[in-house]
């Protein structure tokens, strides 16, 4: 059996290690006191906080779904929910989600003038050179100006015209003018669509996939990596310590400064001009809703959503309690937070918040190109990088399951 280490224990780390121990030594390494990376919870006032986002289970992808439910009891352990979100527009009327298909839930006036884009988008030629252009020839003008842009803008933080279509591949929603309009004339709702139904813990949310997935594995929780080496035998160290094989699951960013006997420097420039998005996830009790997701376009808060976790599972609130994340981009103080909080829908009521440095990794327009040679260049000599930070790539749950599941075969 070869030895390998496999960096950082995060969603993607867990799924490599549940692939290669059959047939390996693995041990894993985990800066953090616990695994889990961007989906670990904790318990607060008997309530389950889940310190960045609210992580469900869902997926198309087949070998996803068979290497999940070989692992858990989906009828014991989960519950299966249909996804109800909601935007909160500024004048506090609460549209469903998707807004685009509730267009005949707003005033005539927006109305008609949505209806007069949809009758330009079927003519317009050429194709979307950005994140910004996408959307305007998608959903028109309208619909942009009054949901898309001002939300995105909060979550991005950057002119969208700068941001790069490859960097939320598969993320971006794709109706035609005609869907658009058939959608609104049909009234179909958003269980007709991908991910509107999804899987969800009984007991401990994420924390206890998290925790079901390292079960079994070795792992190293506080011990940070300094220093992966190639040795001139052609075996690595991670910390002095002997392996055969690494599989970096960490961030990118850190990995120049850690690796020792390939030369990467052509790649540090790179690697560190690359920006990113935080999170800062305030953990509050609300007032009682139907909903899993709202979406607040409205400027008077930085807030761009409401994560209604403890709508999720009823033992992620204690009891007579409602409690959901609400989530800002980057770090907000805790001064800041108190202020925004009244002018927030469903009255949140402060609880704890937590602030995670990397959660959106932003793309250029090369950076899938320059990480791409530099994984081909680390594969030949033993080094293996997967997960949504060493690959900076926007991934979910699932997709970084299915990254890990793709290079499993190749570790050999």
């Amino acid at each position: 059996m070869s030895r390998i280490a496999i960096i950082g224990a995060g969603v993607s780390g867990l799924t490599m290690g549940r692939l290669l121990s059959p047939r390996h030594s693995v041990t894993i390494y985990e800066a953090d006191p616990r695994p889990g990376g961007l989906i670990k919870c904790d318990r607060i006032e008997g309530n389950l906080f889940h310190t960045c986002g609210g992580h469900v289970f869902n997926t198309r992808r087949q070998g996803v779904l068979d290497f999940f439910w070989n692992i858990f009891d989906r009828d014991r352990e989960f519950v299966k929910a249909d996804r109800n979100s909601s935007v909160k527009m500024p004048g506090g009327e609460e549209i469903p989600y998707p807004i685009e298909n509730h267009a005949y839930m707003l005033d005539d006036d927006t109305l008609k003038r949505i209806i007069a884009d949809v009758a330009v988008m079927r003519s317009e030629k050429g194709e979307p050179a950005n994140f910004e252009e996408f959307l305007r020839k998608q959903l028109g003008p309208t619909l942009y100006e009054l949901y898309f842009g001002p939300y995105n803008r909060k979550v991005w933080r950057r002119d969208l015209s700068t941001v790069p279509l490859s960097w939320l591949e598969g993320k971006l929603p794709m109706p035609t003018p005609e869907e658009i309009l058939f959608n609104n004339i049909r009234r179909v709702k958003e269980k007709a669509f991908v991910h509107s139904t999804f899987y969800y813990e009984k007991m401990d949310g994420s924390q206890f996939l998290a925790d079901k997935l390292a079960s079994g594995l070795e792992i190293r929780c506080s011990a940070p990596v300094s220093l992966i080496e190639k040795r001139a035998d052609g075996r690595w160290t991670v910390d002095g310590e002997e392996y055969d094989k690494v599989v970096f699951c960490g961030n990118i960013k850190h990995l120049p400064s850690m690796l020792r006997g390939v030369d990467v420097t052509g790649f540090a420039g790179d690697i560190d001009r690359m920006e990113s998005h935080g999170t800062t996830a305030v953990f509050c009790e609300i007032a009682p809703n139907p909903y899993s997701w709202i979406y607040l376009p409205d400027a008077r808060y930085d807030a761009h959503r409401i994560i209604c976790t403890g709508n999720f599972s009823a033992s992620n609130n204690a009891p007579g309690h409602m409690t959901a994340t609400i989530e800002f981009t980057d770090s907000i103080s805790h001064d800041e937070i108190l202020r925004q909080l009244p002018s927030i829908p469903f009255s949140p009521r402060y609880i704890t918040h937590r602030y995670n440095p990397y959660t959106y990794p932003i793309q250029h327009s090369d950076t899938r190109g320059m990480i791409s040679a530099l994984r081909r260049k680390l594969a030949g000599e033993g080094l293996y990088m997967t997960g949504r930070f060493a690959l900076w790539e926007y991934f979910n749950m699932d997709v970084a399951m299915d990254s890990a599941l793709e290079l499993a075969p190749e570790i050999t």
